[in-house]
């Protein structure tokens, strides 16, 4: 992969590489050299430590699976086992630019995935691919390059003007750059080590020197993934509890979706995210920063699935409100109605699913029947304004919006099943497995003579094969056939009458109105909520034992008025995220 650069790029580049690979080792063997995390400097890594499953699960993304008990949940909780995501892409941009400034370009990487909804599930479970780790070395390269060939940029971020590439100046930022990087102080041998590397290929420019060190730190697996092993329990020898570095990491990727601050990582090295107290002190203040905001977004963008949205086309003839403005405006509501319930109104965040106050711009308005409003008038291509949907209505919650209604639904035709499919899997966390490969799912829903969907799906639903998963999750996306491919409401199917009546877990239900009111009493959607965030801020699935610390959050959550805001603290303070199963990180 080296064989593009000219030989000195080449030699830095192949240093830069075996010094990671040497900070790896230990971290991968699951070597333990010192109380400071020292990494070992003996013995060869079995892998390349870029291209290694930190997550231990394999490629097939079996994350955080349960032991399969299907009794009582336990009495004690026990924490589950460490992973070792591999920063995202936004969590590796975020961090860049903390680190070296705003203002730079964003080099390819490898695309995130999402099993079981989240990136950082994605990240903890799959494999980095070679293109992947040279597009690491690459980004690097380019990254530490431009800013290092500015010469008020670079001064900027050293700090001082280095007269040799060991001096005081250049020490001092290799260890405060260090720190930044790899989220943790660096030990006096790595310290050493990265000076010695700075030396070694400064040829006589000391900012060529730094420049490097830079660009190896930035390969480093200390940087690239979140290596949160844990230490002895003081007060619990049974497991492990995170150390105050790997703290300020957890909260700073789950609150910012980026790398700690000096504050907070100040606050790290005096040992201050040990304790519940300390922890939530700083957990207040970051949510109190504007990226808190985004990282909420982050959050339910993957929790609601909106990247669905992305490159949804409908024909105009068909669907004569369709344009890809209104794609548009279908995410933009969701993010403002997320925005205010979490942050303008700290509201009760179950009500989501049954509100009938929403934002809307003039196409959205159409969409839903409510351009004569007066709340509506307002409203333009650009301007979102807040509306509150009739109280005779056939909208409520955001499983009425366009957003829900057109992600579920194929170019022509809507779907029962894949709305029943997301309301089971998303609002109330069950899982559904995959149709078998061998099952035809073409309906041809407007085959002449066909009747409606719905009457297909009846009949589809006799198959023994399908019945089983069909039978659980058409009767709650049956509520929603008013709603056509783009959400907009209807009264005929294939020219009849339709029939939007339906039923959650034997309740029966007429529409999705209905269904609203019962979501609102349905205590399973908060639970669902504080689990999806704890899917998201673990990077894997929650395990049998520690149903208990989820229970906690949970009650602490209600406790609050099912505030997410609460649910926020009530999580990082949790056991379930300050401690990990007393095991190796990696076999």
């Amino acid at each position: 992969m080296y064989l593009h650069m000219d030989p000195r790029r080449r030699r830095a580049g192949l240093a830069a590489l075996t010094a990671a690979l040497l900070l790896a080792s230990a971290c991968y063997q699951g070597r333990d050299e010192t109380s400071a995390g020292e990494p070992g400097t003996t013995g060869d890594a079995q892998e390349d430590a870029a291209s290694a499953d930190p997550s231990g699960a394999g490629s097939d993304g079996g994350v955080g699976e349960d032991d399969g008990d299907s009794g009582d949940p336990p009495k004690q909780f026990e924490p589950g086992a460490p992973v070792m995501p591999r920063l995202t892409q936004t969590q590796y941009r975020n961090s860049v630019e903390a680190l070296l400034g705003p203002e730079l370009p964003a080099p390819p990487l490898e695309p995130d995935t999402n099993p079981y909804l989240f990136f950082n599930i994605g990240a903890a479970s799959t494999t980095l691919s070679e293109l992947g780790t040279q597009q690491y070395e690459e980004a690097a390269d380019l990254l530490s390059g431009l800013v290092f060939s500015d010469p008020a940029r670079r001064e900027a971020l050293v700090g001082c003007v280095p007269a040799s590439p060991v001096d005081d100046c250049a020490s001092d930022f290799v260890a405060g750059f260090g720190r930044r990087a790899f989220r943790r102080a660096l030990t006096p041998t790595e310290q050493a080590r990265w000076l010695a590397f700075a030396e070694e290929l400064a040829e006589g420019d000391p900012w060529q020197g730094l420049r490097y060190v830079v660009a190896g730190m930035l390969q480093s697996p200390y940087f690239l993934y979140r290596v949160e092993r844990g230490e002895p329990d003081p007060d619990e020898p049974t497991r492990r509890r995170y150390t105050s570095w790997e703290m300020a990491s957890r909260l700073s990727f789950l609150l910012w979706n980026s790398a700690p601050d000096d504050e907070l990582l100040d606050a790290a090295e005096a040992g201050a995210l040990l304790s519940k107290a300390g922890i939530r002190a700083q957990a207040e203040r970051m949510l109190e920063d504007p990226r808190a905001r985004v990282a909420v977004q982050g959050f339910f963008a993957q929790y609601l699935d909106l990247a669905r949205l992305d490159g949804v086309t409908r024909d105009p003839e068909r669907y004569p409100l369709y344009t890809p403005a209104l794609i548009t405006a279908m995410r933009t509501e969701l993010e403002l109605l997320v925005d205010d319930f979490v942050h303008r109104r700290d509201a009760d965040i179950r009500e989501i699913f049954s509100t009938r106050r929403t934002f809307v711009n003039d196409e959205l308005a159409a969409l839903y029947g409510v351009e004569a409003m007066a709340e509506a008038a307002g409203a333009s291509p650009v301007t979102f304004v807040p509306v509150e949907l009739p109280d005779d209505g056939v909208r409520a919650g955001l499983l009425t919006l366009g957003a829900f209604l057109t992600m579920n639904a194929h170019e022509t035709y809507n779907s029962p099943t894949a709305r029943g499919k997301y309301l089971r899997e998303r609002v109330l966390c069950e899982i559904i497995p995959a149709p078998p490969d061998d099952i035809d799912l073409d309906l041809d829903p407007d085959e002449e003579g066909s009747g409606t969907l719905r009457d297909k799906l009846e009949a589809h639903r006799e198959n023994p094969v399908c019945a089983a998963c069909h039978q659980y999750i058409d009767p709650p996306g049956f509520l929603f056939e008013h709603f056509d491919s783009i959400g907009a409401y209807r009264t005929l199917d294939n020219g009849l009458p339709i029939d939007s009546s339906g039923d959650l877990d034997g309740v029966p239900l007429a529409n999705a109105r209905e269904l609203a009111e019962l979501l609102k009493r349905d205590e399973r959607v908060g639970a669902c909520v504080a689990t999806q965030l704890f899917r998201h801020a673990s990077g894997r699935r929650e395990q049998y034992t520690e149903q208990p610390g989820l229970d906690a959050i949970e009650s602490e959550f209600a406790a609050s008025g099912y505030r997410f805001s609460a649910l926020l603290l009530a999580l990082v303070t949790s056991e379930a995220f300050r401690t990990v199963a007393d095991e190796e990180v990696l076999p």
